[in-house]
């Protein structure tokens, strides 16, 4: 017999997540051809900019495919992609199908979703009566051209509906107006991450700790981070912990031997519903204008925010800003066997800009890159 106090699983952050993904929004109260018609408009508009999904039941009967017995069809229609599954889907499979997505437009004549638009049209009063359990987050309540005014068990129902934006079902441009104010209000805070946690094996002694600007390199590059982030942690091992300043704050490594990829899941375990700007301890020439330019030209869209290398034109992962639907992608790549940041960048939707400064992007990881970087420092300092 198990105690009612009984836990059995781990206390484990967990992110915010509706019933298909963080931003979700059902509407009630109208006809499924009205809520598709509005819900078209709106993914058009703003899918130049932002990602945008739509959530229906199907409304008539549609052609079988010919892999009917198929457990998965999968078929490149050149334009889209169709992906058929014989399997009843959950919201644990909702959040990965969906987890790209800025916005989900919800019928919710079919699905429930975290937060609701309510339509006030007297065709479907009874409906929507019937469906008064569902409101339990409404944004906004929207008029069809045959109601004048709410109803009184939808303000029963909706006890601060006097506080919500009240616009007509055809004011399409302030309804878009509406979504995209919430997409931009929903932008994920920014953390910084400090690696610090490498052994230097190729430099020979820990890395963290030169002095290259009047103070221990993890340290300067967390007072930099600090400026821009709401907080900063410095990523270590268990063991470096209590010989970091306390007046620093600390974030252990808890996907152990996975070097920089188990530091950035770490951070994401930690707080999942923030994005992580990371920076490598071995980047003596970045400074606080280079991340600001970095933060400037973030795209929340993307899964992450990173810089070309000027050495490879790859993607540069350990000077990036990591969106938080990166961290199930990265867990996703683990579970295949790959442990490599730049390997989930390469493959995957993000965000690359060009450094205007490329010695600011130098890693410093040997002996000889040490000399070349003093070099270019104190040519720096011969000119100020």
């Amino acid at each position: 017999m198990i105690s009612k106090d009984h836990k059995k699983h781990s206390d484990v952050a967990r992110p915010s997540l509706g019933n298909f993904s963080r931003n979700e929004f059902s509407f009630v109260g109208t006809t499924c051809s009205n809520i598709r018609d509005l819900c078209d408009i709106i993914v058009k508009t703003l899918s130049t900019k932002y990602k945008c999904a739509y959530v229906d039941a199907e409304h008539k009967d549609k052609e079988v495919a010919e892999t009917k017995d198929a457990f998965i069809t999968f078929t490149d229609k050149i334009s889209y992609k169709e992906i058929e599954l014989k399997k009843e889907q959950n919201k644990f499979q909702f959040h990965q199908l969906f987890n790209e997505a800025d916005l989900i437009l919800v019928n919710g004549n079919h699905f429930e979703a975290a937060k609701q638009v309510v339509v006030i049209d007297k065709v479907k009063e009874a409906s929507l009566q019937k469906r008064l359990s569902q409101l339990t987050n409404v944004q906004l309540i929207l008029l069809a051209e045959n109601a004048n005014e709410i109803f009184d068990f939808v303000k029963e129902a909706i006890p601060n509906w006097q506080q919500l934006p009240i616009l007509s079902l055809h004011e399409t441009e302030n309804i878009v107006s509406f979504f995209e104010k919430q997409l931009e209000q929903s932008v994920p805070k920014l953390n910084g991450l400090v690696l610090a946690g490498g052994k230097s094996v190729r430099m020979g002694f820990d890395k963290s700790y030169i002095v290259w600007h009047g103070k221990e390199q993890h340290y300067y590059m967390a007072d930099v981070l600090q400026e821009a982030c709401e907080n900063v942690f410095i990523s270590c091992r268990e063991e470096q912990r209590d010989e970091i300043d306390t007046s620093y704050k600390t974030l252990v490594d808890t996907f152990t031997n996975l070097g920089p990829y188990g530091a950035i899941l770490s951070a994401f375990r930690e707080i999942p519903d923030a994005a992580w700007l990371v920076t490598a301890c071995d980047l003596p020439l970045l400074d606080k204008d280079v991340l600001q330019y970095l933060i400037e030209h973030r795209n929340p869209s993307a899964i992450a925010t990173t810089y070309e290398s000027p050495f490879d034109g790859l993607p540069e992962p350990l000077i990036t800003i990591w969106e938080p639907k990166a961290y199930p992608i990265l867990l996703s790549f683990l579970a295949q066997g790959y442990s490599c940041p730049r390997k989930v960048l390469r493959n995957n939707h993000v965000h690359i800009i060009k450094a205007a400064n490329p010695d600011a992007l130098i890693n410093v990881n040997t002996p000889e890159e040490l000399e070349k970087v003093k070099n270019i420092l104190l040519q720096k300092s011969a000119t100020v």
